[in-house]
């Protein structure tokens, strides 16, 4: 069994309880971070710049302050109290996904489902060319319950040489028994390098 959940998103909160909860929640450089880039959407080298840090530094900056911010949010411990519906749904969307079963994940979602392709897409899953890509991704993979820094997510494998390893992660906000959003970080490997725990579950 997988340790649990994901890295991620900045929590959704107004912008006045955002900043007390910046101001309370992280250490200076992490803070610095997050409003660069999710207030007043700096660019990564402008924030390197700003900070005295590099692109990767502050990549694993905002991928703790992240991290920090949705583990002590309302929201979070609420994704918490329903985890055994929605590992049962990671399941079913990990078996479907890995069979190219598509009308089948499809049937996991929700009508309005979003997605967010980290760095690359944000709107309606059923707008997104989403499994074209991944059957087009130009290295072989398959997906896998796991866990980074203690949420379940879904992880994302490469097949190297002789083996499997994490790329990856995904993850899910589930209402009743469907998928209302998806955040999938397919393009950002450094989800897993920055994390402190990553666990695959074996099959």
């Amino acid at each position: 069994m997988p340790e649990a959940v994901s890295p991620t998103e900045p929590p959704t909160l107004g912008v006045g309880k955002a900043v007390e909860h910046l101001v309370a929640s992280l250490p200076p450089k992490e803070r610095a971070c997050v409003l660069l880039k999710d207030v007043f959407d700096y660019s990564l080298e402008e924030i390197a710049e700003l900070v005295d840090s590099t692109v990767g530094g502050v990549k694993a900056a905002l991928n703790r302050a992240r991290t920090k911010l949705a583990e002590s949010s309302p929201q979070a411990n609420s994704a918490r109290n329903a985890s055994p519906e929605l590992k049962r749904i990671m399941k079913l969307y990990v078996d479907r996904f890995n069979r190219r079963d598509w009308d089948g994940v499809r049937e996991l979602t929700s009508a309005d489902a979003r997605l967010n392709v980290a760095e690359r897409f944000a709107g309606k899953f059923a707008d997104a060319p989403y499994f074209f890509n991944y059957e087009r991704w130009p290295w072989p993979w398959k997906l896998a319950l796991g866990g980074v820094d203690s949420e379940p997510v879904v992880i994302v494998l490469r097949r190297g040489a002789d083996t499997w390893t994490p790329h990856s992660a995904i993850r899910f906000e589930v209402v009743g028994q469907r998928i209302e959003r998806i955040v999938d970080y397919i393009h950002c490997p450094w989800v897993i390098s920055a994390a402190t725990t990553v666990t695959v579950a074996k099959a």
